[in-house]
């Protein structure tokens, strides 16, 4: 133990010592260390009892012989901090969660636990997603007894997002093997489609551009739908990034909404959308398409035919709709800026799909406490 003392200054009175190593053992419980208004204290709160009621489902995906694994509670209490705070691996999530006395408590880890190794934490949460647990999470979530009342089943929005994938460009190749001499290095020049190239690093990435004179880039395409009262995410899913996938998701999505609601239901959607075999399908699902009026000119010089019209806009609700649009864009900016949503970290639609329902989840649980506290 190194000890330092300054006896010969005028201040060593009032000057503590400082003692280079600390104690051994420490009495304090980790939950006395996380402030009594921290926000992980309601989110905790909230998971456990989700979780609870999860308990059946999660028994169901272990066998009932074998070594005791993760226990599936703390692994996906694990993920969710790894989304709260952008952490980008797992690997580095381990790391912190070794030192980190509130991650631990937040998992349901003692100080003297030891924390897993990141391969075996990796091959857990394949489990979880084989089980669709992050949706049924987010179900439980939404039906909670804090939660339910604060939602809308009447009115919401969708929209979708790019999400860059952990492939290079230089891994988009021919599907039939030409061009392989420079390792795919120098592609300046070739026209390249998804129809004849594919990466071999992510073949379930597309070579897609968001707009006219914008960079295409290797991505998959997310898509949430939000609730119109508070912005809460109802709904989410991943597909293939394609010119029709935002608007073939929101009907699978919608579908599903108003099934359940049993009435017609609303929904508010950019000029993206604005298609007459989209607007016909969504009115088919019972649904009213509030959708941005699309009557830009083309490139040709004409004007477009938007197929929504005054019957719709005539409204007041159709004015609300759009004011409450502009909410879904608070999830795709929270989840590439503080999440784990900018570019995966993953590989294949499946587990792309699981990162970004974590991300759904994690920013309700974030927004939640704030709106039961308003």
């Amino acid at each position: 133990m190194i000890q330092f003392f300054c006896g010969e200054s005028a201040e060593a009175g009032m000057r503590g010592a400082f003692v280079d190593q600390s104690g051994l053992f420490s009495y304090i419980a980790p939950e006395a260390r996380v402030p009594a208004n921290h926000p992980l204290r309601k989110i905790r709160e909230l998971v456990r009892d989700v979780l609870g009621e999860l308990n059946r489902s999660l028994g169901r995906l272990y066998a009932s012989e074998g070594r005791p694994s993760i226990p599936p509670e703390q692994l996906l209490s694990a993920l969710l901090l790894q989304v709260f705070y952008g952490i980008r691996s797992e690997r580095q999530l381990m790391e912190q969660l070794n030192y980190n006395l509130m991650y631990r408590w937040f998992v349901g880890l003692s100080p003297d636990d030891p924390v897993w190794d990141p391969t075996t934490f990796t091959k857990n949460r394949d489990r979880l997603q084989n089980g669709e647990v992050f949706a049924k999470f987010m179900t439980k979530l939404l039906n909670h007894p804090q939660v339910k009342p604060l939602l809308s089943d009447e009115h919401f929005s969708v929209d979708g997002t790019l999400i860059e994938a952990w492939a290079s460009h230089k891994s988009f190749r021919p599907k039939d093997g030409s061009g392989d001499e420079d390792g795919g290095a120098n592609f300046h020049g070739q026209q390249r489609k998804n129809d004849t190239h594919a990466s071999t690093s992510d073949p379930d990435s597309r070579l897609y551009r968001k707009a006219a004179g914008r960079e295409a880039k290797l991505c998959y395409m997310g898509h949430a739908a939000i609730e119109n009262r508070h912005g809460l995410a109802v709904a989410g899913t991943v597909t293939f990034a394609t010119g029709t996938a935002e608007r073939r998701a929101s009907e699978i999505m919608l579908k599903a909404k108003a099934k359940k609601a049993g009435r017609r239901i609303t929904v508010g959607e950019d000029k993206a959308y604005d298609t007459a075999d989209h607007v016909a399908n969504l009115r088919a699902l019972n649904v009213t398409p509030h959708v941005v009026q699309n009557d830009s000119i083309t490139a040709t010089g004409k004007r477009r035919q938007s197929a929504i019209d005054g019957r719709t806009t005539r409204h007041k609700g159709y004015g609300l709709s759009q004011s409450c649009r502009a909410m879904i864009e608070c999830i795709f900016g929270w989840g590439k800026q503080h999440g784990t949503m900018r570019k995966t970290k993953h590989r294949g639609i499946t587990k792309v799909t699981t990162d970004f329902m974590l991300n759904l989840i994690a920013y309700n649980l974030i927004r939640i406490p704030k709106l039961l506290t308003a």
